[in-house]
């Protein structure tokens, strides 16, 4: 699908420059008559999708490196990432944080663009004219909630703004946002089909939205820490239950028995997948380049899916390896704790291959074919583990049946009781590299307690600082705080 996305997305761009070229204004994007076809709306819709291509690498950076799963320091200390891991009070000038909050608005217009246009006079099927109007609903909601748990208050854009009016757009308060984005997701679970036929796999179902909407809720159930930020202490997790409850019983969805199989480059759209980011691979900026990230580049050369490029060392955690019992084939499959390099010396240095299948290397280091699962069934039954731990109606049986289920499938033996911590440890091993962690910890209130009681053992090279409830969210970018004076207000705690 994501070849689809990829050709779109130009014609996307060139009818935008066209616009910004003869000084058309964005509110009156439709007058070039680009909206004027049902393959015109199509095409646009995947022009939103696009937009998620860097998704992964932005989780990555900005919640995995930030866990207590990593410890991505190098020896010179100049890495974008290792501001993050350091917990560095300088991050408003940090490149990716920045990528991250022009990446989501770039989603959020490119969602409201569509809906500004959507009418029944262009298409006249109601089935599709629900179904885009769900998908961009659901998108936007998608890219607000990415914003409202990495920066807490943003600005609120519920349709086209002009760069004028944007001037005088200041932050609206996070309840705000939130009410957008359960607007959105509660139409899409209604406009969204099921499914889709198999050209369209990979699309945003009634089920995706479902698992989003679970989600928010539980996320603003969580603690608020005294900042304005993602948890609101709303207590919604029966609300959350509703929506896990829902998937799991009359849901497409399966529990897959093969933990490595979920990942295969040859079983996408597998059972356990809820909603996904596509790629293929096949030339560059054809495929996933997140799967590269979480290697050393001298990994790569070695075995011939790359090119020497600088230092790299993002490495996994010893608290996290140590957290594996010999048993779990997990850790195997997730994390490889060295490698030869191309002069034979061996690096132990631990590095996360979760998603790297040396037989499907691409043309580049960036290219590569496999899906990023962004919510899977697994997922589903934890989160309402922890909706029951936190508050929600259900029984220590109901908990243990899922939880021993996964401890089974990871070669492990049953357990008789589990508590909040022991679902956030499973949890932890279970989705390694796939950029739970942080927003786990953050839920739960675990978050100071955990990563200031790790950083003193982990951290050997003395980088990183002690964290506080501000470091829950990231600063507002720099170049977003000079566009106009007094606009904005930092968020407390950076420089």
């Amino acid at each position: 699908m994501r070849k689809i996305y990829i050709l779109t997305i130009l014609s996307f761009y060139l009818i935008s420059c066209s616009s910004e070229l003869e000084q058309t204004p964005i509110s009156e994007i439709g007058s070039n008559n680009f909206y004027s076809s049902e393959e015109d709306f199509e095409n646009a819709v995947n022009g939103i999708y696009s937009t998620l291509d860097i998704y992964p690498n932005m989780q990555f950076y900005l919640s995995e490196v930030r866990s207590d799963n990593m410890y991505a320091v190098t020896q010179t200390g100049v890495r974008p990432y290792e501001q993050i891991n350091n917990f560095d009070l300088t991050l408003a000038t940090n490149e990716q944080v920045s990528d991250n909050w022009d990446n989501n608005f770039v989603g959020v217009f490119r969602a409201n663009t569509v809906l500004d246009q959507l009418n029944g006079n262009v298409i006249s099927d109601e089935t599709t004219l629900s179904r885009i109007e769900g998908e961009a609903k659901f998108l936007r909601a998608f890219f607000y909630f990415d914003l409202v748990r990495t920066y807490g208050k943003v600005p609120l854009m519920d349709r086209v703004y002009t760069p004028v009016e944007t001037l005088d757009l200041g932050r609206s308060s996070v309840e705000d946002v939130y009410q957008l984005i359960l607007s959105d997701l509660q139409d899409a679970i209604n406009l969204l089909p099921e499914s889709y036929p198999g050209s369209q796999e990979g699309k945003a179902t009634s089920w995706s939205a479902k698992a989003m909407l679970g989600l928010v809720y539980l996320t603003r159930s969580g603690p608020t820490y005294s900042i304005e930020g993602p948890g609101l202490n709303s207590g919604e997790y029966s609300d959350a239950l509703s929506q896990f409850n829902d998937i799991i019983n009359n849901g497409p969805f399966g529990f897959v028995d093969d933990y490595a199989s979920i990942f295969s480059y040859e079983n996408e759209g597998n059972p356990e997948i809820i909603f996904d980011i596509q790629y293929i691979s096949g030339g560059l900026g054809a495929g996933g380049e997140y799967q590269s990230l979480t290697v050393p580049n001298g990994y790569l050369t070695v075995n011939q899916a790359g090119f020497p490029n600088g230092e790299d060392r993002k490495q996994v955690s010893t608290d996290l390896i140590e957290d594996y019992s010999e048993d779990d084939v997990r850790e195997e499959f997730n994390i490889l704790e060295g490698y030869t390099d191309e002069n034979g010396n061996y690096l132990p240095s631990p590095f996360y291959v979760k998603y790297i299948d040396l037989q499907f290397a691409g043309q580049d280091r960036f290219d590569w074919g496999l899906n990023y699962p962004v919510i899977r069934y697994t997922d589903i039954l934890m989160m309402k583990a922890e909706a029951i731990l936190m508050g929600g109606s259900g029984s220590q049986a109901d908990i243990l049946n899922d939880v021993n289920m996964i401890r089974d499938r990871a070669g492990l033996a049953p357990i008789a009781s589990v508590d909040i911590d022991i679902l956030l440890e499973e949890k932890r091993r279970e989705f390694a590299c796939e950029s739970k962690r942080w927003y786990d910890l953050i839920r739960t209130g675990k978050v100071i307690e955990t990563i200031n009681s790790w950083v003193p053992e982990e951290d050997v090279q003395d980088r990183m600082n002690t964290m506080d409830e501000n470091q829950i969210i990231y600063p507002v970018p720099t170049d977003q705080m000079t566009v106009k004076e007094g606009l904005y207000e930092q968020n407390p705690g950076y420089n």
